[in-house]
């Protein structure tokens, strides 16, 4: 077997500069979202995401890895206080993890998440499952509805790039 017949040939490099991209404002209330991998097939996600001072994200179950690298500010779980992430800190979730998200001064991260984040009110009731196919139509429909551009991602398929990637 040679490696011709294994090889994919590409046309062009998939990647995506979030800093020239731009993002998605307010996809959920004080998060913008910069969407860099979205796979809706397998549930994998990699995504920049900036939040205000005082976000409080719902309570949620993940049912799959998380890898979180902070880049800028600080953030922690409100069950774990004492150990906070700030620039520079890599955090690892195993599926299965519980918790409730918060940041008082802001953060930055980049995120790749497989599977989904079970949300959940605070009497316990499921308020909504966040997965790839979720931030994909979150991010269309915030974007449509508020006039933003909607910035490239790649998505597997076709070209790759989702919207279709212009640089």
């Amino acid at each position: 077997m040679s490696f011709d017949a294994v090889i994919t040939e590409q046309d062009r490099l998939l990647t995506i500069n979030h800093f020239k991209d731009g993002e998605v404002l307010n996809a959920l209330p004080g998060v913008h979202i910069s969407p860099m991998y979205l796979d809706t097939v397998k549930g994998t996600w990699a995504l920049y995401a900036r939040f205000e001072p005082g976000t409080l994200l719902p309570k949620h179950y993940h049912s799959g890895t998380v890898h979180f690298y902070t880049t800028k500010g600080s953030w922690n779980y409100v069950e774990h206080p004492e150990d906070p992430q700030t620039a520079g800190s890599y955090l690892f979730e195993p599926a299965g993890s519980f918790h409730t998200f918060e940041s008082k001064e802001g953060a930055e991260g980049f995120l790749i998440v497989e599977g989904a984040n079970v949300n959940l009110n605070e009497d316990g009731s499921l308020m909504f499952i966040m997965d790839a196919g979720w931030i994909e139509q979150t991010i269309i429909a915030v974007a449509r509805e508020t006039g933003q551009e909607l910035p490239p991602y790649i998505k597997p398929g076709d070209t790759g790039f989702a919207p279709v990637h212009q640089g």
